[in-house]
């Protein structure tokens, strides 16, 4: 094996499970002083970018949402988040660790995501924190919206 392929797998970021790559536009939505500063750091620092704020009207490849169990309508924040995603961008669910504070059940997740015309493909630990949802628009709607 490559040496620098071992050392990438033993240093994979937050980031990198995200799939942040360099040049992404990446959103932000629901930040709080519960969230995982290190995250975001390594995120801005794949991407070479800011995050885009939660008002903004930019398209994005990639939003995160941090989500927690009294922050609302999980469908209608979807809803609203996808508006700004780019056709083949995700948008990452991200909630507090069962028996954290605030923890949503993976099946809340799982049942707002088609209500609000999206698919769910992974869930990740991106943190000590927290988890992440990977949610994308289905391969009929991607093709349909290009």
């Amino acid at each position: 094996m490559g040496g620098d392929v071992g050392n990438s797998d033993v240093e994979r970021t937050a980031a990198d499970k995200l799939g942040i790559t360099a040049g992404m536009a990446v959103q932000e939505i629901g930040h709080d002083d519960d969230v995982d500063q290190d995250l975001l750091d390594t995120v801005i620092a794949r991407s070479g970018q800011e995050l885009s704020p939660e008002d903004s009207d930019d398209v994005v490849d990639a939003v995160l949402l941090w989500w927690r169990e009294d922050d609302g309508d999980l469908v209608d924040a979807l809803m609203d988040a996808r508006t700004r995603l780019d056709s083949g961008g995700s948008i990452w669910v991200l909630t507090p660790k069962a028996g954290r504070d605030n923890h949503v059940e993976p099946s809340d997740i799982l049942e707002a995501a088609p209500t609000a015309g999206l698919t769910q493909t992974s869930s990740i630990s991106v943190s000590k924190d927290w988890s992440g949802s990977r949610l994308v628009s289905p391969k009929t709607q991607r093709a349909a919206r290009r």
